[in-house]
């Protein structure tokens, strides 16, 4: 005869972060918008960059596909870390979804950290589309791939911590502008998809932005194999920055 013993209690915490991590990806490759943002968007930029490129004559110091790619893998890591992140959390809040998380064995730093790590997944789903799409398009890159992981996971925690800031401060309406805002101007002007070059004296300045930095660092590991340090200081100075101000100010409900 088998007994059983019960023992009742919560599961570990990096299970439950993991089963956290797997539901908010889940529910974001299920929303229409969400794709769009992760995948459909960057893919129209990517295709649409190289062929306009051809068309109108634009010439750069290497091949149109391989100088838009890691740009655009570094406008999906925006996509889904900044505006995917912030749109989601605010309504989340709104609807009173994190406040009723708050109360699960699920620690608040745990269901954080289950949010990163759902971005980290779709990201990974983003680099797979995003890389086949360009090696169709004759993509031939010189990876470095140092250079190319920590810019995608410093950059991840960059525009992750502000897109948590922008949703714990603002209404979701409020965030849902917002986000989008920030995220059409640092596409055209933020020196994600084209080199600094592209900008001129503006350059200076887009540098020290976050799209500007992970944009830099991502076409430094993928054009010419080397890890760009100073971008990815940049980097983390925001990520503390955005770190420490979402710590004062998120409003959990």
């Amino acid at each position: 005869m088998t007994t059983f013993t019960p023992q009742p209690g919560a599961a570990s915490l990096p299970r439950q972060v993991l089963a956290q991590a797997s539901m908010e990806a889940r529910l974001m490759l299920r929303n229409g918008e969400q794709l769009l943002l992760a995948v459909v968007i960057p893919v129209i930029v990517l295709i649409g960059g190289v062929q306009g490129a051809h068309r109108v004559g634009l010439t750069y110091d290497h091949a149109a596909v391989d100088v838009f790619t890691p740009g655009v893998l570094a406008l999906a890591v925006m996509s889904t870390a900044f505006t995917s992140l912030a749109i989601a959390t605010g309504f989340e809040r709104r609807y009173g979804v994190i406040k009723w998380l708050g109360a699960s064995p699920l620690p608040r730093s745990g269901l954080l950290a289950g949010k990163v790590g759902a971005l980290l997944l779709v990201e990974v789903l983003q680099v797979v589309v995003i890389s086949a799409v360009a090696l169709v398009l004759g993509w031939d890159p010189d990876p470095g791939v140092l250079g190319a992981v920590l810019a995608v996971v410093l950059g991840t925690a960059a525009f992750a911590s502000l897109g948590l800031l922008l949703a714990g401060a603002l209404r979701a309406e409020a965030t849902l502008a917002a986000a989008n805002l920030v995220y059409l101007l640092l596409l055209a002007g933020g020196a994600v998809v084209l080199p600094l070059s592209a900008y001129g004296s503006f350059g200076n300045v887009v540098q020290w932005l976050p799209s500007g930095a992970l944009g830099d660092a991502m076409r430094d590991a993928l054009l010419d194999g080397v890890t760009a340090w100073r971008d990815l200081a940049v980097l983390v100075g925001w990520a503390v920055v955005g770190t420490v101000l979402t710590a004062r100010t998120f409003k959990w409900e």
